[in-house]
């Protein structure tokens, strides 16, 4: 049995958090199961309540546990990797073993403001499509699409159903616009309370916010702007140090 080591250097607080990942990476603590109460936690490792509680409070915040109020605190569901290269949500749903779903939520035509038409790299007032989806992956809300297509580009877009396809895999079967190549900008943000109540979010509940540009050919064909739970989502890049010259 693992214990606390009175002696290390490294926080006692520190030391039991990895104690409850080294649990919880064993399957030992499986998705869903309650941890040790703080009280057991106490008696179990020898420490004050205090410790524990900030131990708990660190997994909290990173998403390895969450706590239901009134009830205790249990193994949060792993987070997704966001991925940082040019592939649709049901592509990359797939590739993971889940179940993509869609929602319509809005689709019409509008007309470019400037902001959008310089965006996209067309004129002021040309028509461009809108389309607002909920996405779920395994039925679980993790994200709210809205993208912006120059109709010049897919004239009868709004007649196809996309509830069980992939926008880009119809946008290359059926218009002949494969992107390849895109621009992705990623902020922080708080879901507004339309978005949290779609996305199961509380209200003022953390969101990503993504907007990508979609190119084919060199042609924006796309500007997405993403809303995504953060409490779902984590970002993974690979670091590499940059070639030292003279």
């Amino acid at each position: 049995m693992a214990h606390i080591d009175p002696d290390s250097p490294v926080p006692k607080y520190f030391q039991l958090r990895e104690i409850l990942l080294d649990l919880i990476d064993s399957d030992e603590l499986s998705i869903g199961a309650a941890i040790p109460s703080e009280r057991e936690l106490c008696q179990r490792f020898g420490l004050s309540r205090m410790t524990v509680r900030q131990a708990v409070d660190h997994l909290v915040s990173e998403g390895r546990l969450h706590r239901v109020p009134g009830k205790g605190t249990f193994v949060a569901r792993p987070k997704i990797e966001l991925a940082l290269q040019l592939t649709s949500f049901t592509d990359d749903m797939r590739a993971r073993g889940m179940v993509p779903g869609s929602r319509d939520l809005d689709r019409r035509i509008v007309r470019a403001s400037a902001h959008l038409a310089k965006e996209l790299g067309i004129q002021p007032g040309e028509e461009v499509h809108f389309i607002e989806r909920l996405r779920t992956a395994d039925g679980e809300p993790l994200s709210i699409e809205r993208a912006h297509i120059p109709v010049k580009l897919a004239p009868d877009l709004t007649e196809h159903d996309l509830s069980e396809k992939s926008l880009y895999e119809l946008l290359e079967s059926r218009y002949g616009l494969v992107m390849d190549a895109g621009e992705l900008t990623i902020d922080g943000g708080i879901a507004d309370p339309s978005d949290a109540d779609l996305l199961k979010l509380p209200r003022g509940g953390a969101v990503l916010l993504l907007q990508r540009r979609s190119f084919s050919g060199g042609v924006c064909a796309e500007l997405g702007v993403s809303t995504y739970r953060a409490d779902r989502y984590q970002l993974r890049t690979i670091l590499e140090m940059p070639v030292r010259r003279g």
